[in-house]
């Protein structure tokens, strides 16, 4: 297999338009890369600059050590799965899935081998003889893998896979695609607007925005440690809440309340004396407790926890507020909880930064 080095990558437009600003990135060989963010923001655009799909305005792009920027897609040992399949709809299933062998001119007992080995896998031996017209969206989603995976590619690069198929299947589908990678060993390079797909499938995320990389890390990184406040605001279902407060006194103050900071974080703050700056509060990173007073609006029960919406204060006059509570809770409008925070994170209110202690 490979690894994959994007240095300095740049993808401008006739129109001048940037579509993508300075990317910079080291894949390891087998790891899976999942490229995150909102619609335009360049991931795509990305994806098809490494298949050889879009020119490359500046910069490098190398697979397996080889500088590909001037290499025909088909040089460059990639295959690709798109959004919309893009299947034969007059071949059959194993002609589609052969197509790419057959333009190598391989042989015929190969082609028959690879295609049923790879048919096996993804369980769709017994549809080989089927037009696509005749399958399910995940079925014509699993050919589209197939006709990838006879390749035998050092990389796979995949463009919104699961984007067309409903909630239950494509819940299906990633852990499919989470342990066909495994089995494989091969560089997966996937790229989404669903920041599900990104936390469960990726080895490391790749989070962007408007063409520029926010931030690169493992699942667990970019939940924990956001880089900034779009970061914070993107990772994270229900999404992290966000309170102006003004560092005062050893107390974090807001108009309906004023909390008081613990000895880490007053050091961590201390530069941020007498200024305004961004608490960030993840909803499951709430409980019962005493920092401040929540009015309720709605309370949604989901068995295990409590999704309680809000304003700050007991006048509920305050910034709005999410809360996930432990276990059932039967709030009703207008009742009034104190809220406690378990863990917080705080943002430079004008870079919009993570505030952290220096290493």
């Amino acid at each position: 297999m490979a690894s994959v080095k994007l240095t300095n990558v740049k993808k401008v437009y006739d129109n001048n338009v940037v579509a993508v600003h300075d990317f910079n990135l080291d894949i390891a060989d087998k790891e899976f890369i999942v490229f995150v963010g909102p619609s335009g923001c360049g991931k795509s655009t990305t994806l098809r600059m490494i298949a050889g799909l879009e020119d490359i305005s500046g910069g490098t792009v190398e697979i397996d050590g080889v500088v590909v920027n001037d290499l025909q897609p088909r040089d460059r040992d990639i295959a690709m799965v798109f959004q919309n399949y893009a299947l034969y709809p007059h071949l059959t299933v194993f002609e589609n899935m052969a197509f790419p062998l057959r333009l190598k001119k391989m042989p015929q007992d190969e082609v028959y081998q690879r295609v049923t080995n790879a048919a096996e896998i993804l369980g769709i031996t017994e549809y080989l003889l089927r037009k696509p017209r005749a399958l399910s969206g995940g079925q014509r989603q699993r050919v589209a893998i197939g006709r990838a995976m006879v390749r035998d590619s050092k990389v796979f690069l995949m463009d919104e896979p699961l984007s067309n198929l409903d909630a239950k299947l494509r819940t299906q589908m990633r852990a499919e695609l989470t342990k066909l990678h495994q089995r494989l060993g091969s560089t997966f390079l996937y790229v989404t607007h669903d920041q599900t797909e990104a936390m469960t499938m990726g080895d490391r995320i790749v989070i962007m925005k408007d063409g520029v990389i926010q931030q690169v890390g493992t699942p667990q990184e970019v939940f924990d440690h956001p880089a900034n406040l779009f970061v914070a605001s993107f990772i994270g279902l229900p999404p992290m809440n966000f309170l102006d407060v003004t560092v005062k006194d050893g107390k974090l103050i807001n108009e309906q309340f004023a909390m008081n900071m613990t000895e880490e974080e007053k050091k961590l703050l201390k530069a941020y004396e007498g200024k305004q700056i961004v608490l960030g509060v993840r909803p499951e990173n709430t409980e019962v407790g005493t920092d401040f007073q929540l009015k309720v609006t709605t309370n949604e029960n989901l068995g295990m926890n409590t999704l309680v919406h809000g304003h700050l204060g007991a006048d509920g006059k305050g910034q709005r507020i999410t809360c996930k509570l432990a276990g059932w809770c039967d709030y009703k409008p207008d009742d009034v909880v104190g809220i406690s925070i378990t863990k917080k994170h705080f943002f430079d209110k004008e870079t919009t930064k993570a505030i952290r202690m220096e290493a």
